[in-house]
């Protein structure tokens, strides 16, 4: 049975996800705050569609990988299904297109980086630190 439990996850002991210090992205009022902030602490945006398998998928594994301290950045968490104009304004403002999923990485009031789909979970984000 031990070949089977690795192959298929059922060991008792099941991996731990991070729980990681989100920040709800809800109102367009955030935005000035997040660039405003930036200046002295890069902040991050993730742009999640709670309506897709992919967008889960590098949520899940980005949960997984992100290691870093809440001194580090101030991580914001967007469900763009229902906030959709906090999203069309996130490109508008900081001159992305819009991707779902999405990283997107600010500092000193403008987006530094974005990244989306698995390219999310391949970026080094010490190098923003």
């Amino acid at each position: 049975m031990g070949l089977f439990n690795k192959l298929f996850n059922s060991s008792s002991s099941s991996k731990n996800t991070n729980e990681l210090p989100w920040i709800t992205l809800s109102t367009m009022s955030q935005l000035d705050e997040i660039k405003e902030i930036s200046k002295t602490k890069p902040q991050l945006i993730f742009k999640h569609s709670t309506r897709c398998g992919i967008s889960r998928m590098v949520k899940k594994q980005f949960e997984n990988d992100y290691d870093f301290s809440e001194n580090t950045f101030d991580l914001y968490y967007l469900d763009l299904i229902s906030y959709r104009d906090v999203s069309n304004q996130i490109a508008q403002q900081f001159q992305v297109i819009h991707e779902s999923p999405q990283l997107l990485v600010i500092k000193n009031g403008v987006v530094v980086a974005h990244y989306s789909h698995g390219d999310i979970n391949t970026v080094d984000l010490a190098a923003f630190a």
